[in-house]
């Protein structure tokens, strides 16, 4: 007769181990109390190859008998198939290990790892910094596989919307999507399902570098202005070569501070920056005009022996910092309001095309943005060279003419 939960609820332990059976297989397994595994437990008779085995199906009241019932039904469909439930129990528990082997905290250190190389060590340790605090104590122990959409918006994104911090959570849903795209080529999940939170947090109001602009657009004659006053800075000279070539180059500010004089082509006029130091992680070639090549050649007087080209006055070692022409901008009384360092790549930007009239590729080629042919290829490091000789050539002549006041 098949059991009934009242059955099941008031059996009681005895000295040995009994067998109460249901129907089909089902049985309950109570053993002993003097026993250190007491307890009620179910137990699943079946016939496999002609042989007696046992399933475990868990323990009561954990699992019903109702519960119970439904799991010997699945097992029975199993050896009806062909296939050994006991099998599929092990491959599950091989399944559920490996699950927890390939953790959050797992997966995102070896992602990390990986990317070392590529990566700037200053981001590869922002990178860090933002999992250890805001997303190994929240998910950091939950399989990737498992990892949902809805638990990364609750339990790490809005935390840190909360703190104000809006960018930096944007930031690291980014951070996630790139460590779950990489388990996606490892097989360690099936999608990167940071993309169902496209549009969950609100947007990021962007503000424009400071520019020395007049209704948004630069103003040649607050340009020409600041290009005097770095003719006149008296501070230090390595600093005052720096400021000077910003413009001519139109670089990003770090990728000028950690310029490497072996990069340098002075004879050629060609600045070769490797990979590393690039945001877009591509090598990229900076035609150098004669007003640039001059520069270069006074501060080789000073730095020449070295390795950087605008090395710290601490240590030969390390390059000027990363607040340091901003520093000596505030020092000429501009705030950061009105201008920063990485502002001379707007100004380029805009004046090349609005003033100079050069093609937009080339203007993009020169600024390391990627920009691909009609193909859809994108273009190498030496692409547009030629032309984009021509176009810093005639864009040191035109900041040549805003600092003499010639327009």
């Amino acid at each position: 007769m098949p059991l009934t939960s009242i059955q099941v609820k008031n059996v009681k332990p005895t000295d040995k181990p009994r067998k109460i059976y249901d129907t089909d297989g089902l049985f309950l397994l109570v053993s002993p109390t003097k026993k250190a595994g007491r307890g009620k437990s179910w137990r699943f008779k079946y016939y496999f190859d002609g042989k007696e085995k046992l399933l475990a199906l868990g323990s009561y009241p954990e699992i019903s008998l109702a519960e119970a019932r439904t799991r010997r039904d699945q097992a029975r469909q199993f050896v009806a198939n062909g296939v050994d439930p006991n099998q599929i129990k092990k491959q599950q528990k091989l399944d559920t290990a490996e699950r927890a082997e390939n953790s959050v905290e797992v997966v995102a250190k070896s992602w990390l790892k990986r990317h070392q190389d590529v990566l700037a060590k200053a981001t590869c340790n922002m990178i860090e910094r933002r999992l250890i605090n805001d997303v190994f104590p929240a998910i950091g122990s939950t399989p990737i596989a498992d990892l949902k959409a809805k638990t990364i918006l609750e339990q790490v994104l809005r935390p840190i919307e909360a703190r104000g911090t809006l960018e930096t959570a944007h930031r690291v849903r980014g951070t996630l999507s790139q460590i779950m795209r990489y388990g996606v080529t490892c097989g360690l999940c099936e999608r990167d399902v940071t993309v169902d939170l496209r549009g969950a947090l609100r947007p990021i109001q962007r503000k424009h570098r400071a520019a020395l602009d007049s209704g948004g657009i630069p103003d040649p004659a607050k340009i020409g202005g600041l290009l005097r006053a770095i003719e006149d800075f008296d501070g230090n000279p390595t600093v005052k070569a720096a400021l000077n070539l910003h413009p001519l180059v139109a670089t990003r500010p770090g990728e000028l501070r950690h310029a490497e004089w072996k990069e340098i082509d002075l004879k050629e006029g060609i600045w070769s920056i490797p990979a590393g130091r690039m945001k877009m992680k591509h090598p990229h070639t900076v035609p150098l005009s004669p007003q640039a090549v001059a520069i270069l050649q006074n501060q080789h007087l000073r730095t020449g022996t070295g390795q950087l080209v605008f090395p710290s006055t601490r240590s030969t070692a390390r390059p000027i910092s990363d607040n340091t022409l901003n520093a000596a901008l505030r020092r000429m009384g501009y705030s950061k309001e009105e201008f920063v360092s990485h502002g001379w790549r707007a100004i380029f930007r805009t004046l090349a095309d609005e003033i100079l009239q050069a093609r937009v590729d080339i203007i993009e080629a020169q600024l390391a943005h990627q920009v691909k042919d009609a193909l859809g290829r994108a273009y190498n490091r030496t692409s547009f060279l030629k032309e984009r000789r021509a176009l810093m050539n005639q864009w040191a002549d035109y900041l040549d003419s805003l600092r003499s006041k010639i327009q």
